[in-house]
């Protein structure tokens, strides 16, 4: 099979549909992964209009998406890049863990299920900034 996906990888449509389709669901399952660990439900706030937690989420989304940009520009095959965007993502959630642990005045979540607007562009500024040094280490 990997055979098989390497030749086609030789296209330039074959490639860009290939690693489109697998940033895609990238992007679905680690997303989905950052819903499961949040204390609110970051969908559920958006659609109530709710825009620190759509802050959060786009700098979440934007930190996934800039992980795989990255892991894509450094490897030889999609297979690589799916295995390096995968350790830049736990990196990624780690530092979520290591920001809600280093402010215990409050707690991230429920501020951001709040509405405050300050603390849901703190997360989203550290998501998109933490990502291109992630990126830059997978680099």
């Amino acid at each position: 099979m990997q055979g098989l996906v390497d030749s086609m990888m030789r296209y330039p449509l074959a490639s860009v549909l290939a690693y489109f389709s697998v940033g895609v669901l990238a992007l679905l399952v680690f997303l989905s992964v950052f819903e499961r660990v949040t204390r609110y439900n970051g969908w559920e706030e958006i659609r109530k209009g709710n825009v620190a937690a759509a802050m959060a989420t786009g700098g979440k989304i934007f930190g996934i998406c800039n992980i795989f940009r990255f892991s894509i520009l450094a490897n030889d095959s999609i297979y690589e890049s799916l295995l390096w965007a995968a350790v830049g993502f736990v990196l990624l959630l780690a530092a979520y863990f290591l920001f809600e642990f280093l402010t215990p005045v409050f707690r991230i979540d429920e501020e951001i299920a709040k509405d405050n607007r300050a603390v849901g562009l703190l997360a989203m500024i550290l998501s998109v900034s933490l990502s291109y040094v992630v990126g830059a280490a997978v680099m």
